[in-house]
């Protein structure tokens, strides 16, 4: 019954979703509980934000939505879980499609005497979608990466560097295709 009892207190108050934690996931189901837990775990979770079931976060206390913003199933928001680590920051009205990957670190690799399984992470950079911008589906946002608002990602890409604000940026490495003003 004890082991019940911390899974459960786990589930509520680590801060982590997804379907690997399966009271939060299940929550999300219900818009009312949905919103209730994620204004618990999220370090901001604004007015028309909301996680949809199948979509991962991890570090939710380092992650801010602003308004209107949905995450869609198969997204996963990767943020740094150290004391003091980066943050994933969303502005108001950024449209994300289904199964946005969006990383604040990434594996070292550069000591070619050791397997990158025993080299550790290189250090976690923040990521910020501006206001207004679009991220397609299956968009992979690498660390540091900034996304000017109003600009848009087209479907598929893997974001390495910045995108200006007013752009379109495709491919990968994503490159801007086009300046919207």
């Amino acid at each position: 019954m004890l082991s019940i009892y911390k899974k459960l207190k786990f589930w509520l108050y680590s801060y982590r979703l997804g379907p690997d934690v399966p009271l939060t996931h299940w929550m999300l189901h219900s818009k009312r509980l949905g919103r209730w837990l994620c204004k618990k775990k999220f370090k901001v979770f604004s007015e028309g934000a909301s996680i949809r079931a199948g979509a991962y976060a991890v570090a939710t206390d380092k992650i801010s939505l602003g308004k209107n913003v949905v995450i869609r199933p198969g997204s996963m928001l990767h943020a740094d879980p150290e004391l003091e680590g980066a943050e994933i920051i969303i502005e108001d009205d950024v449209l994300i499609g289904s199964a946005v990957h969006i990383y604040l670190d990434t594996h070292a690799y550069s000591d070619v005497s050791l397997p990158i399984y025993y080299q550790g992470f290189y250090k976690a950079k923040s990521v910020t979608l501006k206001s207004g911008c679009w991220i397609g589906a299956n968009v992979v946002v690498l660390p540091g990466v900034t996304i000017g608002k109003n600009s848009v990602i087209g479907a598929g890409s893997v974001v390495t560097k910045s995108i200006p604000d007013y752009c379109v940026a495709v491919g990968n490495p994503a490159k801007v295709i086009k300046h919207l003003m």
